[in-house]
C-alpha cells in the first residue's frame, strides 16, 4: 500500500510542500530514504524504527522505501521523522488512510517516539494555510509559535502513540486556541531615560533613531559609547503587526526563537564580535542561513571596536546596506534574506585609545 503524507522544507524564508510517500515492498526488511536528503534525514531511519517499536506499534517485515517530493529541493533536518513514521504506520495498516490528508505534518522523533521541537515552524505553519491545508501538526511545545498564524488549525501532538490514538479514534487531541496578545514590549534592560549627562551625544543617537540613519560614535574607552548604543532600541518605535511577524519568522528559521516566548516583541539589537567572519555576519554556508544583518532586520547592528573588523568582513556589508536584502548565491541556487537595518558603530580615536 502506498501512503502519502504532507509536510513542509523550508527554503530561505519560504516553505515548499514535501510529499512525503511511503510504499512497502518485498524484500528483505530495510528502509531506503531517496529525495535530495541530508545526513539527518537519512539518520531518521533509526529514530523512526526505534519510535515505533516503542510507542506500541510494529515495524514492517517488508522492505520501505520513502519518497521526499520534489526530489529537487534539498531536504534537511528531523522535521520529516513523524510524517515518514505516519507513513510507514498508514503503509502498513495501523493506521486507517487519509487520516491526515487535510493536514502538513512536522515533528522530530525522540527514541521513545515523544515529539522534539524544530525550527522555523512559522513558516511551516504560514505555507500549510496559503497551501489550503486545514490543520497543521506540531509537536506540543511549538504550538503557540503555529498559532501565531491565523485561520489554521494547530494539533499540539506529544507523542506518536498519542497521534496514533487520535487517528483511529481511541483518543483526542484539542486544538491549540491559545490567543497570543501581540504587542511590541517596552521594558528594556538598557533605557535612555535612565542615561545621565553624554548631552551632545543624546541628541545625535536622538536624530538618528527618529530618521533611522547609521551612526558612528568615537570617543575614549570608558565614554559610554557602547552603553548608548544599547539604549538605542528603546527610543524607537514599537514594531508593527507585520514587522512582529517578519522579524519572528527570521528567527524560527534560524532556531533562535527564547524557549518561553514565540514571539520577538521588541527591535532585535545584535553586537556581534569583531571577529565575525563575513559569512556569520550577512549569512552563508553550504545551505545558507540568515546572519546577523538578517537577524538585526528592523532592528540595530552594532559593531563596536569597528577598526578591529576585518576590511572584508565590512565591505560585505556595503550592497545589503544599500538593497536593504542580502543574496547569497551557491550551486544550486540563490536565497534572498531581509536586511533592513540601522548599524551603529563604535570606535576609539586610535590605537593606542586615547
Amino acid at each position: 500500500m502506498l501512503a502519502k503524507i504532507a509536510s513542509c522544507a523550508v527554503v530561505g524564508l519560504d516553505g515548499v510542500v514535501v510529499e512525503v510517500e511511503v510504499d512497502l515492498g518485498t524484500a528483505q526488511a530495510h528502509t531506503t530514504i531517496v529525495g535530495l536528503p541530508d545526513a539527518a534525514v537519512q539518520e531518521s531511519r533509526e529514530r523512526v524504527w526505534m519510535a515505533i517499536r516503542n510507542s506500541g506499534f510494529s515495524n514492517p517485515r517488508f522492505s520501505t522505501t520513502v519518497n521526499l517530493a520534489p526530489a529537487s529541493v534539498r531536504k534537511e533536518g528531523a522535521v520529516y521523522d513523524l510524517p515518514i513514521a505516519l507513513g510507514i504506520l498508514e503503509a502498513n495498516h495501523q493506521l486507517p488512510p487519509g487520516g491526515l490528508d487535510d493536514a502538513m505534518v512536522i515533528g522530530e522523533l525522540s527514541l521513545d517516539g515523544s515529539l522534539r521541537h524544530v525550527a522555523g515552524v512559522v513558516a511551516m505553519a504560514a505555507l500549510a494555510r496559503e497551501s489550503g491545508y486545514k490543520r497543521v501538526v506540531v509537536p506540543a511545545v511549538d504550538a503557540p509559535e503555529a498559532a501565531l498564524i491565523p485561520d489554521i488549525e494547530v494539533i499540539p501532538a506529544q507523542s506518536l502513540r498519542q497521534l496514533g490514538e487520535m487517528l483511529t479514534g481511541r483518543g483526542e487531541i484539542p486544538p491549540y486556541t491559545h490567543a497570543i496578545e501581540i504587542k511590541a514590549d517596552r521594558e528594556f534592560n538598557t533605557d535612555f531615560k535612565d542615561i545621565k549627562g553624554q548631552e551632545h551625544v543624546k541628541r545625535a543617537l536622538e536624530v538618528a533613531a527618529a530618521g533611522f540613519h547609521n551612526l558612528l560614535m568615537v570617543g575614549s574607552p570608558g565614554a559610554g559609547k557602547t552603553l548608548m548604543a544599547r539604549a538605542i532600541p528603546s527610543v524607537l518605535p514599537s514594531m508593527s503587526f507585520d514587522e512582529i511577524l517578519e522579524v519572528t519568522r527570521i528567527y524560527s528559521i534560524a532556531d533562535q526563537l527564547p524557549p518561553d516566548e514565540p514571539l520577538i516583541r521588541q527591535r532585535p539589537f545584535r553586537a556581534p564580535h569583531h571577529t565575525i567572519s563575513h559569512a556569520g555576519l550577512v549569512g552563508g554556508g553550504n545551505w545558507p542561513r540568515p546572519g546577523e544583518i538578517s537577524l538585526a532586520h528592523r532592528g540595530v547592528l552594532f559593531l563596536d571596536e569597528f577598526p578591529e573588523f576585518a576590511a572584508r568582513t565590512l565591505e560585505v556589508m556595503r550592497q545589503p546596506m544599500e538593497d536593504k536584502i542580502v543574496t547569497i548565491s551557491r550551486a544550486q541556487g540563490s536565497l534572498t534574506f531581509p536586511a533592513n537595518f540601522q548599524l551603529i558603530a563604535a570606535m576609539n580615536p586610535c590605537p593606542c585609545a586615547f
